[in-house]
Formats: C-alpha cells, structure tokens, sequence
C-alpha cells in the first residue's frame, strides 16, 4: 500500500493539505445493487474504505477527519437496513477500539445520542474516554447527525447554560456545536456522484472546498483520496479577499 505512493507521488508532493478532512460516504447500496447482492453487502464493504481513508490520513499526517454515517434522515430507510447499520456500527466499536488506542487516534462522536440504546451509548463514552488523550488523529464519526439538529442544539445549550441573560453571538454557536473540538474543514469529499451536502456541518462549511466524485464509497482507496488531495491544493482559498491580497 505504502510503495505505491512512492512509486506515483509521495506525501512530500502535497504542497497544501486539509487539516481537517469531512466525507460523505455515498453508495453503498448502489455498489451492491451493481453486483446482485443486498444493500447491507455494500455497507460491510464500506468498512474496508472507512480503514483505507483513516490509514491514509495518519500517514500524511493530517490531525481531523470527520466521516457522516447516518443522518437524521437516515431513519426513514428501510428498518431492516436502519437495524443493520445500528448493529454495524456497534460491532465496529467493540472490535476496532483496541486498535484506535493503538494507533494512538481520539475517536469522538457528534449526533443526537438520544434514541441510542444505553448499551451503544455506554460503549461510545467508553471509547471517548479511553482515548481522550491520544494526539494523532483526530476521528470523528456522525451518527444520528442533522446540520440543522446541531444549530437549533447549541442555541439551546447555550440558552439552558445562561438562562437568556446574555447576548447571542456567532462565538456562543460555535462553542455549543458537535464538532467544537476541531476547526472547520477544509475539504469535503462526496462520493457516489450526487453534488449536494444533505444536511451536514452546513455550519462549518461555510469554506469549505467541495469535492465530488463518482467513485461510489466501496470503491474509494488511497489512489482515490490523493486525487481529491491534489484537487484540493489547486484551489485558491481567499476567505473573501482579492488574490492580490494573499
């Protein structure tokens, strides 16, 4: 895996790169459609990709990634494919936590962990803690997360922690948000072909550089993700100043 990209490019190519890395992993169930076999087919192989991308992220040393799992809307899927994932996701943090601690990753969740069982909530505050400290890359998975959910909730922290005694600013939002550990991304990469954002960090993305690509998510590997790492660093990002300025 690691010759290949000394054979094409090697990381010290990259001029500029992402500190912070957000993807919507789409296609999945259209990656298994393709080959006759059922949608959870094409979520387990998913898992494949969601391991290439964090090893990836580690070796050029990139400190965030942030991948949106399952949004709010998610829900209306149908509850044999909704129970699956749920299961998925469970089995996923029971098996690969030793190897997140390992490699020295915090592994943090954002998304209303209400309608979660206390079983799946305990082992996701477990993993939280037992890697609080680790100082290499920072993951985070989005569960249950809705762009609009987090706005409306960190309003309603930020009214419950001060009782509507104090002015709102845009500084108050960003403290209450789920991704306020972590500055905002500086790419987003779409897989799957669609070319929207479905309700996620819209916030955040305020700047962020948009990346989509074709590749459905089962597909997506280490070639695929330098491809977008070299789209990435062409791009002029001016904050809403003149190129002269910069």
């Amino acid at each position: 895996m690691f010759n290949f990209f000394r054979s094409v490019k090697t990381q010290d190519t990259l001029s500029a790169k992402p500190k912070h890395i957000a993807i919507i992993m789409d296609g999945n169930g259209r990656w298994a459609k393709k080959r006759l076999m059922p949608r959870i087919s094409g979520h387990r192989k998913g898992l494949e990709s969601v391991k290439t991308v964090i090893t990836q992220c580690q070796k050029l040393n990139i400190p965030f990634l942030t991948l949106f799992a399952f949004s709010t809307e998610n829900w209306l899927r149908p509850s044999q494919e909704v129970k699956f994932l749920m299961s998925l996701f469970q089995d996923s943090i029971k098996k690969e936590s030793s190897a997140l601690i390992k490699n020295n990753i915090r592994f943090k969740l954002i998304g209303d962990r209400k309608p979660f069982p206390k079983k799946l909530n305990d082992k996701i505050n477990s993993l939280e803690k037992l890697t609080e400290k680790n100082t290499g890359l920072t993951l985070s998975i989005a569960i249950n997360y809705g762009g609009r959910w987090d706005i409306v909730n960190a309003v309603n922290e930020y009214r419950k922690q001060n009782h509507f005694k104090k002015t709102f600013t845009q500084k108050n939002l960003i403290q209450n948000l789920s991704l306020n550990f972590a500055p905002d991304p500086d790419l987003l990469i779409r897989t799957g072909g669609e070319k929207r954002i479905s309700n996620f960090l819209i916030w955040q993305f305020s700047y962020t550089e948009l990346y989509f690509t074709e590749k459905l998510w089962p597909d997506f590997n280490e070639k695929a993700l330098m491809v977008a790492l070299f789209e990435f660093q062409k791009r002029e990002r001016r904050y809403g100043k003149t190129s002269e300025q910069l």
